[in-house]
């Protein structure tokens, strides 16, 4: 009698891996956008593709917003949740990552500066002018699964 194989590991405390933050950062040039969800000011729920989107520490990611007036901004005064999904169909990494949290316009020289800097080339040339703004979204819970693991990481 075989056994059945034995399902990966959990990963179950609240701080980004080097492949996660890896994966989140290459996103968009890999062909494989983050979409953005949020609730927009008259209580729809929102999608949009984010190629910005990137690790800005080991429990917060981060998005270069290039239109400051845009409906994501003025859709956290209101409710600042929102989630992140991350999806690598291929058959090497599949993967696929949700996270949720609270996010927060950062208007501080430092996080804007660092923001855009780590934005692909691509969306730096969409905003040459650096008028949009820092997004950080304060990370609470991640879950879906990685080569190798299950995520279910809560703060």
């Amino acid at each position: 009698m075989t056994q059945a194989p034995q399902p990966p590991p959990a990963l179950t405390e609240l701080k980004l891996t080097d492949t996660m933050k890896e994966a989140v950062n290459n996103s968009y040039m890999s062909g494989k956008p983050i979409i953005v969800a949020y609730v927009d000011e008259s209580g729809q729920p929102s999608l949009s593709y984010r190629g910005s989107a990137q690790a800005y520490s080991d429990t917060a990611l981060a998005v270069w917003v290039r239109n400051p007036e845009g409906g994501l901004p003025k859709a956290l005064a209101k409710n600042p949740r929102v989630t992140l999904l991350y999806r690598d169909p291929g058959p090497e990494n599949r993967a696929i990552l949700t996270f949720r949290g609270v996010g927060r316009i950062d208007d501080s020289e430092a996080a804007r500066r660092k923001v855009y800097d780590s934005s692909p080339e691509p969306e730096r040339n969409a905003d040459r002018e650096q008028k949009g703004k820092a997004l950080i979204v304060e990370l609470e819970r991640v879950d879906g699964f990685m080569p190798g693991a299950r995520v279910m990481m809560r703060k």
